[in-house]
């Protein structure tokens, strides 16, 4: 199997994150052009809508969206990252998770691909504010689960915040949320986040 990835990528990282808390070795991580403007043809073929990740089956189609792969190869590893005592909230919290990250990329490819003089900064500042209650609603109500066992709501807000750092430190999530912060701090010296940390 091979997962189409790219180190930037915080949804990948995800999948590259599980791959190494479970050992599953033998899957090839491959880094590929994803871009809304148009990415790889073969990553294209893979995933309809062009975007990463997507993991290649030998015994099956693609699977793509970070939160169907992360489903799958939990599955397979027989790993637990998702209990059953906790599903809906560790399903939650990853869902919340996954819209900080979209919301972030959405501001980082405004920044990238539009012309500045077309910047629209109530619209950058409209994804900050979901990005902004999502934080709060971790530092206040997710901690017990986040600092419990191991499991996918913890890999997800990782890369999270991980992305924040790397595309929007300017903005300072840290601010007012010690207890995540703290959590972070030590959630990001994990071997499978340092490993997958983008250059």
């Amino acid at each position: 199997m091979q997962l189409y990835s790219s180190p930037a990528s915080p949804f990948a990282r995800k999948c590259r994150v599980v791959l190494i808390e479970t050992g599953q070795e033998d899957v090839d991580v491959r880094d590929v052009t994803a871009n809304p403007m148009g990415g790889e043809p073969a990553l294209n073929a893979a995933n309809p809508s062009g975007k990463i990740p997507v993991l290649v089956r030998d015994d099956g189609p693609a699977i793509h969206d970070s939160r169907v792969i992360c489903r799958f190869l939990d599955a397979r590893g027989k790993a637990g990252l998702y209990p059953e005592g906790r599903l809906w909230e560790v399903l939650s919290i990853e869902a919340n998770a996954d819209a900080m990250m979209e919301s972030a990329v959405a501001i980082t490819y405004e920044k990238r691909l539009r012309p500045e003089a077309l910047h629209w900064s109530e619209w950058f500042d409209a994804q900050w504010t979901k990005i902004a209650r999502s934080l709060d609603a971790l530092e206040g109500r997710s901690m017990p689960l986040l600092e419990g066992p191991l499991n996918m709501a913890q890999i997800a807000v990782g890369c999270a915040l991980g992305y924040l750092d790397l595309r929007l430190s300017d903005r300072n999530w840290r601010e007012g949320r010690p207890t995540l912060a703290a959590w972070e701090e030590r959630f990001a010296a994990r071997p499978a986040m340092t490993a997958t940390r983008p250059a």
